[in-house]
């Protein structure tokens, strides 16, 4: 099969830079490519769009962008993730009675890799595999709440706020307020806003680097765990987000 030129072009272009060379200006990329510097400006456009490249707005030359991270990150600590967490995300589902998930970002949206259902539990809509919004969940707000605010505003360009309920998040600007609280209380809560009748608590998982790699998640229905229960059970869950940090290296 022949290779896609553009593709092949672009990722030439982020093949451009190393330790080296952490930027570029548009005329350089264009002679190292030996491209017109139209072609370029709209292949650095793409990759921007989509958080490959940066461009830095004082001096205009490019960067490689925190997707690039993202993704290194996601495929680093999928490899080990799940096995480490297991035994803390199985042991707060025990001790809770509650259905526990591990989740982490990919893209805009959260992925269920690991799920435990407890003996209490009623939860019968996640499964491993399953995509999950940042913005009515509690995962995909504690995986957006701890990321920098740069790569929040990049994974918010354009996003769609879907009003999966009358309580869903509806807009950037309340959904930015809502992460700036999750940020100061350590933990994220859907109330109701991902589906009626249940409600969520969510913790960031970080790893070695400081870097929200997953998050980790207990599901409730309302009808049975009062304000009170539930304020326990995020002890809980904060305490087993700790624990699973600690194993992935993180010291803070």
């Amino acid at each position: 099969m022949p290779l896609i030129q553009s593709v092949q072009r672009a990722l030439q272009i982020v093949d451009l830079f190393d330790e080296r060379t952490p930027e570029l200006k548009i005329t350089e990329i264009s002679a190292r490519m030996q491209l017109h510097k139209s072609t370029v400006h709209s292949l650095l456009k793409t990759l921007v769009h989509h958080g490959y490249i940066a461009q830095d707005e004082e001096t205009g030359k490019y960067r490689l962008g925190l997707a690039l991270v993202e993704k290194g990150n996601l495929l680093l600590q999928s490899m080990d993730l799940r096995s480490i967490a297991k035994p803390y995300v199985s042991e707060l589902s025990a001790r809770s009675g509650q259905t526990t998930h591990l989740v982490v970002l990919d893209g805009r949206d959260g992925v269920y890799i690991d799920k435990v259902e407890g003996a209490k539990a009623a939860i019968r809509y996640s499964r491993i595999g399953r995509r999950v919004p940042l913005h009515s969940s509690a995962v995909g707000k504690a995986l957006a709440a701890f990321r920098p605010i740069e790569a929040v505003h990049a994974l918010l360009e354009g996003y769609a706020f879907d009003k999966r309920t009358e309580r869903t998040i509806g807009d950037r600007e309340a959904f930015l307020a809502e992460l700036s609280r999750v940020r100061g209380c350590g933990f994220a809560i859907d109330d109701e806003e991902n589906e009626p009748g249940v409600r969520c608590a969510a913790a960031p998982i970080f790893d070695y680097s400081g870097v929200a790699a997953a998050a980790v998640s207990v599901s409730t229905m309302t009808s049975s765990v009062d304000d009170a229960a539930l304020r326990a059970l995020i002890d809980e869950l904060l305490e087993a987000a700790k624990a699973i940090s600690r194993q992935l290296g993180y010291k803070g």
